[in-house]
């Protein structure tokens, strides 16, 4: 492999969803821990700007949505892999492009290949992303317990007065996120109304998240439950953010702000279906007090069906007993 000056620069290309580009941060923060002066760019959708934001290891972000054109840097690496965006990069004539082999394209595209199946790995998301760098010759078995400390999600933006008062100091903030418009096996409207019932008013504020149509859909809980608060639809993905910043804890199943919050060092807590290759050893939310909730079963009967029945035998009481520790902490 060529030799990379200290002050390289380097295209993280992830065009994908939300929690997929927060389990991809860390690799930036990986690379500065090596190679501090290395410039660090991030290629990625529109919508996932805010989240890259929030890192202090990505120095540049790019729309793809915006712009076809690559900068010429030193090295990309496809960490979500884009048939127009591998032959972009050659055009432009990057020295450097890596990609993994089980792309086709990426053999006429890519100049280092790196061997990677993420279907069937044993690997967390996050893990399996740091082995694209095995290239640099650096260590790429990273401990899932330590890369926590390479999301670097110290830029969270103030939160709007309107919005900051609705905390409430006197208790634990739960944000409720029950839809996951598609992107994952869902626990379902009638066992979050069932947690609502067993969250007691005076300890607990309850809220709901979502987006407006997601909001639409979780009229049932609204109406049966006049004291929670509705996000839905109300805030910008920035001041969403803020909003967790500010919240103590954040339940939802495999989602985007499952993950934001557990890189933000909130209570996160996952609900997940036992299946490949959705269960949590490659989902779980990875944070400082971020847990996950699964059972322990096979999974094999809900595969065809997104009314997935191993999730929604997830008990209530098992997240009641996981909030304990975040009502201790808010008394504290």
């Amino acid at each position: 492999m060529q030799k990379l000056r200290d002050n390289f620069s380097v295209i993280l290309s992830r065009t994908d969803s939300i929690g997929d580009v927060v389990l991809t941060l860390p690799m930036a923060g990986y690379l500065k821990e090596y190679f501090p002066k290395c410039k660090i760019i991030f290629l990625g959708r529109n919508y996932t700007r805010d989240v890259v934001a929030l890192s202090k290891y990505v120095d540049e972000f790019i729309s793809w949505d915006e712009t076809k054109v690559l900068p010429n840097a030193d090295l990309i690496i496809h960490v979500f892999p884009v048939k127009e965006i591998a032959s972009a990069a050659k055009e432009t004539g990057i020295s450097l492009r890596v990609g993994t082999t089980n792309r086709l394209f990426h053999w006429t595209t890519c100049n280092k290949l790196i061997k990677l199946s993420r279907k069937n790995s044993d690997r967390h998301e996050s893990q399996l992303n740091m082995k694209l760098l095995e290239f640099l010759n650096i260590p790429t078995e990273v401990k899932l317990e330590d890369i926590k400390k390479y999301y670097g999600f110290t830029k969270a933006g103030p939160l709007a007065e309107e919005w900051l008062k609705q905390i409430d100091k006197t208790r634990a903030n739960v944000i409720l996120h029950p839809k996951s418009k598609g992107s994952a096996r869902e626990w379902g409207l009638e066992n979050f109304s069932e947690l609502i019932n067993s969250l007691p008013e005076d300890k607990f504020k309850i809220f709901i998240s979502g987006t407006k149509e997601e909001g639409e859909l979780a009229k049932p809980l609204f109406e049966k439950h006049k004291h929670v608060t509705d996000l839905t639809g109300k805030l910008s993905l920035k001041q969403f953010i803020s909003f967790i910043n500010n919240a103590d804890v954040l339940i939802a199943a495999s989602t985007g702000p499952l993950h934001i919050a557990a890189a933000l060092g909130k209570k996160a807590i996952g609900l997940f279906a036992p299946m490949r290759p959705i269960h949590p050893g490659r989902w779980m939310p990875v944070g400082e007090k971020a847990k996950y909730l699964v059972l322990n079963k096979e999974c094999n009967d809900c595969r065809k069906s997104k009314d997935c029945h191993c999730i929604r035998e997830i008990k209530s009481k098992q997240i009641v007993d996981a909030l304990r520790q975040a009502q201790d902490d808010t008394r504290n």
